[in-house]
């Protein structure tokens, strides 16, 4: 049996003296979209954090592709096939659009199923390829989300992780980028989405993950999770 992508194993986390994991465990199938949903500050983002290296777990496991990343450095771990799309873009303003992609280009993971290059994410995303010479701070907000997805595909990743990216977003950008998503998922690409608008998550995912309170209240695949009845408006205040 193959690996699953992500595997994060009773992970404990904390910000100084705030325990903000408290066992958490989750895993990502390969060729998978697992949704992971929760109130503001439930841990969603840590978890993002923990996946990526960029904060070390007190206590737990992280694996990928059945390999332990545990605790290694953000550049070991993204060599190893993982990239995130980070709330609020995090784009290199000054530099142009084809600056931001190609300072990001990583030839692709073994294993990998497909081979992105910028001429890849320009046919994806033909408004960046208009824009390539311009600023990244001259974009609009969607351009930018597309460029931060642009960004971690010319990484070649095998695993994506994509905090927020309706964030802020006008209705018909959002509509592009999760038709993106769902092109990617159906490339083969494994995606963990922490996303706050439910209604996006079920109507993409596989396998949905609820976080309260730090801890996992939920762990289920979408028909499951319909068909138990779980009520979203309890976990989520919303919906």
């Amino acid at each position: 049996m193959a690996p699953d992508a992500l595997v994060l194993g009773e992970v404990d986390a904390y910000y100084g003296d705030s325990h903000v994991l408290q066992k958490v465990s989750l895993r990502l199938g390969e060729g998978r979209l697992l949704g992971l949903l929760g109130r503001n500050g439930a841990g969603k983002t840590t978890c993002m954090n923990v996946a990526v290296g960029l904060l070390p777990p007190r206590a737990g496991t992280v694996t990928l592709f059945g390999e332990a990343v545990t605790a290694r450095p953000p550049e070991t771990i993204a060599r190893r096939g993982m990239a995130l799309v980070p709330q609020g873009r995090h784009i290199f303003k000054s530099l142009s659009v084809r600056e931001n992609l190609t300072v990001a280009a990583r030839k692709p993971a073994v294993g990998g199923r497909h081979s992105w290059t910028l001429e890849a994410v320009f046919a994806s995303f033909p408004r960046l390829a208009e824009r390539q010479h311009h600023a990244a701070s001259h974009l609009s907000g969607g351009e930018q989300q597309m460029l931060a997805i642009g960004r971690a595909l010319m990484s070649n990743p095998r695993v994506l992780l994509m905090d927020e990216p309706s964030e802020g977003l006008a209705p018909q950008i959002v509509g592009e980028v999760m038709a993106m998503v769902r092109r990617l998922k159906q490339q083969g690409l494994s995606i963990l989405l922490v996303e706050q608008n439910a209604k996006l998550v079920l109507d993409v995912a596989d396998d949905i993950i609820i976080l309260n309170n730090g801890r996992v209240a939920v762990a289920d695949t979408v028909a499951g999770m319909e068909a138990s009845g779980v009520d979203l408006h309890h976990h989520l205040g919303v919906f």
